[in-house]
């Protein structure tokens, strides 16, 4: 993943992740929370989705939460997931400021 917490953009699919795991989620549910919120724009198939969920509990931006029931893993953003999100909110509001300036707003 290149995503990078000073500075540069997340990419969206850790975004969404990382919004998703605003409260306890399992894999499955992660997936389905991501598909509704796009619209179905995106969708995780489960390597992909379970690549990313290790690479962020690395990054310690997400953990493990609850009682772990075999294959149900469920994780929780943490407080440096959490300011991870932050930033990238904040990027996006000034890129889309930039881009009504330039643009006239009226899209």
């Amino acid at each position: 993943m290149r995503d990078h917490i000073k500075g540069g953009a997340l990419t969206e699919v850790t975004f969404f992740l990382l919004l998703a795991l605003h409260q306890p989620r399992h894999g499955y549910a992660v997936m389905q929370f991501i598909q509704k919120k796009t619209n179905g724009r995106l969708t995780l198939g489960a390597g992909t989705l379970y690549g990313a969920l290790r690479v962020l509990a690395e990054k310690g931006w997400i953990a493990p939460w609850g009682e772990q029931n075999g294959a149900k893993r469920a994780y929780l953003i943490t407080e440096a997931g959490r300011e991870a999100a932050r930033q990238e909110r904040q990027r996006l509001i000034q890129l889309a400021a930039v881009a009504d300036e330039i643009m006239g707003g009226n899209i």
